[in-house]
C-alpha cells in the first residue's frame, strides 16, 4: 500500500502518494492490444512484464501522485477517487490539466489562457472559472500526466 499524506482544499482534498512501492511492482504485459472496435483474434502469450513506475513517470524526481475528491473536473474524466501523475517538470500548456496551489488551497483545473490572461476552468457546469489575477497567490504544482481509475458502470 502506497503511503500518503491527506491536504484538504474548497472542491477537491489531493491526497499525496508515493512512488516508492510503485518501483518494486510489475505486472505481466501481453503482447497483443485488445480492440475497443472489432473483436480480433487474441494472441494468447506473455510478452514481458511492466514496471508501472516506469511506464508511468518519465520525471522521477519531479513526478508525485495525488488522490482527488470532488467532482469539478468530472466531464475531463477526472473523478472523485481517481489517482493523478502529476509531473512538476513540465510546464502548463494551454488545455492541459494542472494542479494548482491556489491561495492556499490545492486544486485541479484546465489550464487556459485567452487573450494573454491565465485561468482555470473547471469541467463540470455547476462551477465556474477562475480567472488568475497578480492578487492571488497561484503556483502551478505540475502538469496531470496519467489519470488512473476504476470502470465505472454506467
Amino acid at each position: 500500500m502506497c503511503s500518503a499524506k491527506v491536504i484538504p482544499i474548497n472542491t477537491h482534498v489531493l491526497e499525496q502518494l508515493d512512488f516508492e512501492v510503485l518501483d518494486s511492482i510489475t505486472l505481466p504485459l501481453f503482447g497483443s492490444y485488445v480492440s475497443a472496435g472489432f473483436p480480433s483474434p487474441a494472441d494468447d502469450y506473455l510478452e514481458d512484464r511492466i514496471n508501472l513506475q516506469e511506464y508511468l513517470v518519465q520525471n522521477p524526481t519531479s513526478t508525485y501522485m495525488m488522490r482527488v475528491r470532488g467532482n469539478s473536473m468530472q466531464d475531463a474524466n477526472i473523478h472523485d477517487g481517481d489517482v493523478l501523475v502529476i509531473d512538476k517538470s513540465l510546464k502548463p500548456a494551454d488545455g492541459l490539466p494542472v494542479v494548482c496551489f491556489l491561495d492556499g488551497e490545492f486544486t485541479v483545473k484546465t489550464f487556459r489562457k485567452i487573450n494573454n490572461k491565465a485561468y482555470l476552468y473547471p469541467a463540470n457546469p455547476a462551477y465556474k472559472p477562475i480567472e488568475i489575477t497578480e492578487e492571488m497567490d497561484m503556483r502551478v504544482w505540475g502538469v496531470v500526466v496519467w489519470i488512473l481509475h476504476k470502470p465505472v458502470k454506467r
